[in-house]
């Protein structure tokens, strides 16, 4: 069994945020794309400004390796319009998977109506377009009952997705 195309690759990093240059930042995307693409993983995860640069490298190298990136990352606290909008370029670039960042700060408040027309709209917009949708939730910054009060809205939202693709649930 060969383990590798399981795997991720990862590398989420600004050049400010790693203390190094946007050129050398740059070679450290193109190596992490490299490797996915020589050893066979299933998804090299970037920021959206690198997928089209993953895309071709793809492309080229006749690799089967997907294609995620994380939208309003990392605090997920931009408006609906901004989710939408980084959503579209990077699908219009070639990706497979959209990691979206939820508004954790919105749902702690009580903003439970922005949380689900949020996931909703974005939801859908990547079902669409035939993409992996996955939303990131940092869980340490809610406590348990708010972690289940979130989910339980997931599960909620999700329903209202599949019912509306025609798709069968598995919840």
């Amino acid at each position: 069994m060969n383990i590798k195309q399981y795997l991720d690759a990862t590398y989420l990093k600004t050049a400010e945020q790693a203390g190094i240059s946007k050129k050398a930042n740059l070679e450290i995307v193109k190596k992490n794309i490299q490797e996915a693409i020589e050893y066979g993983f299933k998804l090299i995860m970037i920021r959206p400004e690198f997928v089209a640069l993953a895309k071709e490298m793809i492309a080229n190298a006749n690799s089967k390796v997907t294609i995620g990136t994380v939208i309003d990352f990392p605090k997920g606290n931009k408006s609906l319009e901004f989710k939408l909008s980084e959503a579209k370029k990077v699908i219009q670039d070639g990706v497979d998977d959209l990691d979206f960042v939820i508004d954790y700060e919105a749902f702690k408040e009580g903003n439970v109506a922005l949380v689900k027309e949020q996931v909703l709209a974005c939801t859908k917009l990547g079902l669409e377009n035939n993409k992996i949708v996955k939303w990131i939730i940092e869980v340490a910054a809610l406590m348990i009952i708010k972690l289940y009060n979130f989910l339980h809205l997931l599960k909620i939202v999700w329903c209202v997705i599949l019912r509306n693709h025609n798709m069968k649930m598995f919840l």
